[in-house]
């Protein structure tokens, strides 16, 4: 309980206008060790996610978020601390989402995957 209302604290304080978009995500996503996965944070419709910045977080139980990676672009992206960099970002601008990239997966990558928005020039 204590973890969904820090999430759902991050959650908002991560969007940064007034006018905020609301992002959808997949309720579940399956794929084999050594596959390829690819996570959509799709916005909704009014917003364009090339001007935004999405974080990617990922959540093992028991444990709290842990910051993967921000991507706004290939010039304005961010790899957190000690996260591999088989994580990676990018969006789809036809889906209007951000996507949350695993290049071979491992068995220690099964956990639930959040992301969060924000606009502007402010990214703390």
């Amino acid at each position: 309980m204590a973890w969904t209302l820090l999430l759902l604290m991050l959650l908002s304080h991560c969007t940064g206008s007034l006018s905020q978009p609301v992002l959808t995500q997949p309720s579940s996503h399956s794929a084999s060790p050594g596959a390829p996965a690819r996570l959509t944070c799709t916005l909704s419709s009014g917003f364009s996610v090339g001007d935004f910045w999405i974080r990617w977080y990922q959540q093992k139980p028991g444990s709290p978020p842990r910051y993967l990676l921000y991507y706004h672009s290939d010039s304005d992206k961010h790899q957190g601390s000690g996260v591999p960099s088989r994580f990676s970002g990018s969006n789809d601008a036809s889906a209007n989402a951000g996507i949350l990239h695993i290049s071979g997966l491992q068995p220690e990558d099964e956990a639930d995957y959040y992301c969060c928005t924000w606009h502007g020039n402010s990214k703390t």
